[in-house]
């Protein structure tokens, strides 16, 4: 990769202002001036900004972030903060999220830059299954778990919901895992049936699981299990 783009990529500036910065000799590779934006890196040179450490990323990046309320999962949003704020990583405006959350709903969500791996996740034809644990404002009534596995008939939708598994937890919350992603479907899915979701989590998404050990804005890197249970054809 051509210096000035990493650079471009990795402080977030135009080329243009790259190139200022480096006739101001305030870039090194291996600890060696270098004031051309043409210069080639390699993945083991070293980069440094005003002696700081540039990380060159090879190869795709995949995470689990615990989401808090009151942030939302797309990269750029001029009136909500966005799930990036929590990530400390190089250039992390170029990851999303592969099954976004509402701004209210907590949980798991997967940041990766990997787009075919996420549509594996978001594609509606390779049913990912999604669980999450359902917090009610009313008691769940007895044919609730009966009525999800026949499929709901949501507003404004010409079909039902795919079959759905309801686990009883108690009186008001419960666990639901479901293989679509209609907008806001959960929460619609209670709807229809006279009920109302006052808290949601997410808990999981295919194999994935989120971990316990980390706390609300917490996230880390998935294993190579993890990555590897969701299949992408080559």
């Amino acid at each position: 990769m051509r210096l000035d783009k990493f650079l471009s990529q990795q402080l977030g500036v135009s080329r243009a202002l790259v190139a200022r910065e480096l006739r101001a000799k305030r870039v090194t590779v291996d600890g060696e001036v270098v004031k051309t934006g043409a210069f080639k890196l390699t993945p083991e040179m070293s980069v440094e900004f005003d002696g700081n450490v540039l990380e060159q990323i090879t190869g795709h990046r995949y995470f689990m972030l615990n989401k808090p309320q009151g942030y939302v999962c797309s990269t750029d949003d001029p009136d909500h903060p966005t799930v990036l704020y929590f990530l400390e990583e190089p250039v992390a405006y170029k990851l999303h999220a592969a099954g976004r959350l509402d701004i209210d709903t907590t949980g798991l969500v997967l940041m990766t830059d990997d787009g075919q791996w996420s549509h594996r996740i978001t594609s509606p034809k390779h049913h990912c299954e999604k669980t999450y644990l359902v917090t009610l404002e009313h008691p769940l009534a007895d044919d609730t778990a009966e009525q999800f596995t026949a499929g709901v008939q949501l507003h404004n939708e010409d079909s039902l919901t795919k079959p759905a598994v309801l686990e009883q937890v108690s009186d008001r919350v419960v666990r639901l895992t479901i293989s679509e992603g209609r907008y806001h479907q959960v929460k619609r899915m209670f709807a229809a049936v006279g009920n109302r979701v006052v808290e949601l989590h997410r808990e999981r998404i295919g194999e994935i699981v989120m971990d316990e050990d980390l706390e609300p804005g917490e996230y880390r890197p998935l294993t190579e299990e993890e990555i590897a249970s969701v299949v992408v054809p080559r």
